[in-house]
């Protein structure tokens, strides 16, 4: 798969995300549309897997984290940027989410979680914050921000 095809299969899902509130009614919309057991899931997970076999996708890497910024925000993609970290029990740096997170957890190791969530969707609300910490082994996240908006606190909260 090539990032254009990875662009259209994202904007497939974006196309339905623009302009709803972020929230944990969007988190169990996705998970019910988009859920773990769904092809859409499925398709997702494998284009992440490729592009990061292929090396397009996480060929960045800072403080134990594979990561990188895939799209910046853009029409295509419904005003979401679009990110993909490979993270292995280990915390990320603290941040921000001005305007709200979408992420798809994608474990590589089974029993994998991010922030707690297993396998599926979860959403921050605007103006939420965390540091993303992946648990139980080694997961691939996909991370949607609208506006490619966060911002990383200076200090570890």
């Amino acid at each position: 798969m090539s990032p254009n095809e990875f662009q259209q299969l994202i904007a497939g899902v974006t196309a339905r995300l623009a302009g709803r509130p972020l929230d944990g009614a969007l988190a169990a919309w996705l998970n019910r549309e988009y859920g773990a057991d769904s092809l859409a899931y499925r398709a997702l997970a494998h284009a992440c897997r490729s592009g990061v076999a292929d090396g397009w996708l996480c060929n960045r890497e800072g403080g134990g984290i594979k990561y990188g910024r895939i799209f910046k925000a853009l029409p295509e993609t419904h005003g979401f940027s679009v990110d993909v970290v490979d993270m292995q029990n280990i915390a990320g740096p603290h941040h921000v989410h001005p305007n709200g997170e979408i992420d798809l957890i994608m474990p590589l190791t089974e029993g994998a979680t991010f922030d707690g969530h297993p396998a599926g969707w979860c959403v921050y609300e605007p103006g939420s914050a965390h540091r993303p910490t992946v648990a139980n082994g080694q997961a691939l996240v996909l991370y949607l921000l609208p506006g490619g908006a966060i911002e990383f606190s200076k200090t570890a909260a």
